[in-house]
């Protein structure tokens, strides 16, 4: 199977056309800060490049997904999710959980009592890039190689 993706949404709401809000809606990324994580797939790549210019994304690996899922994790009325809610959804620990996240067997919009997508602070100390420009073009936009250290920072 493939790989996974970590989103966040970098831009907020204002002045977004419909088309780019119809595909960060379909993401789950409503809000500036969310992050999801997507399965590896042609049709979130092409999403990723539709929206370009509003999140940034990167392959996630184990342990961070993890620590998102140990530390953002909520439920219905944003509660933190616990082990017996875990074992509910046919998984030994949170370890096996990530693991399967960042394998890309399972999307996290599929898990039902889980939220399907992890709330994060602005990052402290600020972002080192421009947030207005592509990762290319010295930016946090886009398909961003940094962003695993980016999200430890807004955790």
């Amino acid at each position: 199977m493939g790989k996974a993706f970590l989103v966040v949404r970098m831009k907020g709401t204002i002045n977004v056309p419909h088309w780019a809000n119809t595909t960060l809606d379909l993401l789950h990324l409503d809000k500036r800060f969310r992050a999801t994580i997507v399965p590896e797939r042609d049709n979130t790549k092409g999403m990723l490049n539709k929206i370009k210019h509003y999140v940034s994304w990167q392959e996630i690996d184990v342990t961070v997904a993890k620590e998102l899922l140990e530390k953002k994790a909520r439920k219905n009325g944003y509660r933190k999710i616990t082990s017996e809610d875990i074992e509910k959804l046919g998984f030994k620990n949170t370890d096996d959980l990530a693991k399967s996240l960042a394998d890309g067997a399972i999307a996290l919009s599929k898990l039902t009592p889980l939220k399907p997508w992890f709330a994060l602070a602005p990052p402290r100390h600020g972002f080192k890039r421009s947030t207005k420009k592509m990762y290319g073009e010295g930016g946090i936009l886009g398909s961003h190689k940094q962003l695993l250290e980016q999200v430890r920072l807004m955790m």
